[in-house]
């Protein structure tokens, strides 16, 4: 599971191969998430409020990355690390 970004203790991940809709996984501490890209709906688990906050503020400002990497993840190439929060 590559991490594509990392900020203010966030992880970012995407699986190889994962099912559909297009998502990602966020990961801060023990708090894990699966993150629709398309509405940015958090599909499963939950991250503390200001994690929510910063993680759908990313989120907005790199969907068509995260698409990108989502087609390239679903034909196992190599995916590209997305710019953090700063």
């Amino acid at each position: 599971m590559p991490t594509i970004c990392r900020f203010y203790g966030i992880l970012i991940q995407m699986y190889y191969d994962d099912h559909n809709p297009p998502h990602f996984h966020a990961i801060y501490g023990e708090y894990k998430a699966v993150i629709s890209i398309q509405d940015l709906a958090i599909l499963e688990g939950d991250l503390p409020p200001k994690a929510v906050g910063l993680v759908m503020e990313w989120g907005r400002a790199h969907r068509n990355d995260l698409l990108r990497d989502w087609d390239l993840a679903r034909t196992k190439k190599s995916l590209f690390p997305i710019e953090p929060l700063e």
